[in-house]
C-alpha cells in the first residue's frame, strides 16, 4: 500500500510541476527535469526513507511496477526512434553533425578511460555516447518559439538526428556484437514487417502496433530493444510504411508528459543513494562529468557551424551552438537503459543527469526558455509540425 502511495504522489508531484512551470513558461521536461534532479532525492532522504522505511529496491520491486515500466519504456524509446529513423541526409547537416559528434565522443571516452574507475569498454563507449547525444524534440521546441527560419530549423532537427541515430546504432551494434543471441533475436524480430507484406497485409496500424509490442517484450525480456527498433523501422521504412501512434497524438502527448516520463525518471532516482553516489565520485571527477560534456559538444556545435557556414543572414552561431547541446529526453532514456542493464554505477547516472539537466536550461538562460503557444508534434520530413511539448 505504501508503495503505490508514493508512486501516486510522485505522479502528483511530477503533474504539479509541469503546471506550476507552464505558468512559468518552462517546457514541460525541464519542469520534470528540475523535478527530478533536486526534488525527488529531497522526499527520498527526509521523507520516504526515514519514516516510510522504504528503500529505492523496494519502491521498484513490484510486478506491476516493472511492468508499467516497460510499457513507458518502449513507448518513449519507439517515439524517439521514430524521430531519428525519418532522415533526409543534407550536407550542411552532415558537416555540423560530423565535429558536434566526434569532438565530445573523444572527450567522454577519453574521460571514461583515464579518470572513471575501470569499468567494461561498452560501458566506456556509452559514456563517449551520452556525452555526444542531442534531444532532438526540445530542441525543436525552442526553435519553434523563436520563429527560427524553416530552412534553419529543418538543418538543425536534421543534424540532431544523425548524431542521435549515429549514437543508438552504435551502442547497439556494440552491446549485440557481445552477445549473439541477443543481437539474432531482435533482428528477426525486425523483420515482422517483411513477414507481414509477404502476407499482403498492408494496414499501417497493423505494422506500427507490433513494432510497439514486440518493443515491449524485448524491454521486459532484456533483448536488444535499440538493434530491434531501429531495425522494424528500417524495415517499414524500406516498405514505406508509415508508423502510425497507437493513440491520438492529444492523448500520446498528455500520456508521456504525466505518466511516462515521470514513472522513467522517478523510476531511476530513486534507486540512487545520493550522499554514497556523490561520496563514490571524487570533485575532480564529478567537475569533468558536469563540465567537459557541455564545454565539448558546445566545442563541436561551434566549429561544425563555421564549417557549414551560416544558415540565413544574422544568424547566431554562438546560439545555435547552445540550441545543439541541450539533452532532454533522448538522454534520459539512454541513462535508464544504462543503469537497468548495470552498465553505469548510480553515481554516474546522477551526474550525468544533473549535467543533462544544465545543458538543457543554457538555452533557457539565454532567454530561449517559453514554450509555444500551440501544441506540437514533430515529423522531420516536413518541418511545419513539431515535437510535443515532453519530449
Amino acid at each position: 500500500m505504501l508503495i503505490a502511495l508514493f508512486w501516486c504522489l510522485a505522479l502528483a508531484l511530477f503533474a504539479l510541476a509541469t503546471v506550476v512551470g507552464r505558468r512559468l513558461g518552462l517546457i514541460p521536461i525541464v519542469s520534470q527535469l528540475l523535478l527530478a534532479t533536486f526534488g525527488l532525492p529531497l522526499l527520498m532522504l527526509l521523507w520516504i526513507e526515514p519514516h516510510w522505511q522504504l528503500s529505492g529496491a523496494q519502491l521498484v520491486s513490484p510486478v506491476w511496477l516493472k511492468n508499467l515500466y516497460s510499457l513507458s519504456f518502449a513507448l518513449l524509446l519507439g517515439h524517439i526512434l521514430s524521430d531519428v529513423i525519418d532522415l533526409r541526409l543534407d550536407r550542411q547537416s552532415l558537416k555540423i553533425a560530423l565535429p558536434s559528434f566526434i569532438i565530445p565522443f573523444a572527450c567522454g571516452l577519453a574521460i571514461a578511460f583515464w579518470l572513471l574507475p575501470p569499468q567494461p569498454w561498452l560501458s566506456s563507449l556509452a559514456v563517449g555516447l551520452l556525452f555526444a547525444i542531442t534531444a532532438i524534440p526540445v530542441l525543436y521546441l525552442y526553435l519553434r518559439h523563436i520563429n527560427y527560419p524553416a530552412a534553419a530549423t529543418r538543418r538543425l532537427v536534421q543534424t540532431a538526428i544523425l548524431i542521435d541515430l549515429t549514437c543508438w546504432s552504435l551502442f547497439a551494434i556494440a552491446q549485440g556484437s557481445l552477445h549473439l543471441a541477443s543481437l539474432l533475436l531482435p533482428l528477426a524480430g525486425a523483420c515482422l514487417p517483411l513477414l507481414l507484406r509477404l502476407l499482403g497485409l498492408r494496414q499501417p496500424l497493423l505494422y506500427s502496433l507490433g513494432f510497439f509490442a514486440l518493443l515491449v517484450v524485448a524491454e521486459h525480456y532484456k533483448l536488444n530493444a535499440l538493434i530491434f527498433g531501429i531495425g522494424y523501422l528500417l524495415c517499414m521504412a524500406a516498405l514505406k510504411v508509415a508508423l502510425v501512434l497507437p493513440l491520438q497524438a492529444a492523448w500520446m502527448s498528455r500520456l508521456q508528459t504525466y505518466i511516462a516520463i515521470p514513472l522513467i525518471l522517478t523510476f531511476g532516482i530513486v534507486q540512487i543513494n545520493v550522499h554514497s553516489a556523490m561520496d563514490s565520485l571524487s570533485w575532480l571527477q564529478l567537475g569533468a562529468l558536469l563540465l567537459v560534456p557541455i564545454a565539448s559538444k558546445l566545442a563541436g556545435n561551434w566549429l561544425g557551424l563555421g564549417w557549414a557556414g551560416a544558415s540565413f543572414a544574422g544568424a547566431s552561431r554562438w546560439r545555435e551552438s547552445l540550441l545543439l547541446n541541450i539533452r532532454g529526453l533522448s538522454e534520459i532514456v539512454f541513462l535508464n537503459l544504462l543503469l537497468q542493464q548495470q552498465l553505469i554505477s548510480p553515481a554516474l547516472y546522477f551526474a550525468l543527469m544533473l549535467m543533462g539537466l544544465i545543458a538543457t536550461l543554457l538555452p533557457a538562460v539565454a532567454g530561449m526558455h517559453r514554450t509555444p503557444l500551440v501544441p506540437l508534434n514533430l515529423n522531420i520530413a516536413e518541418p511545419a509540425r513539431s515535437p510535443s511539448a515532453n519530449s
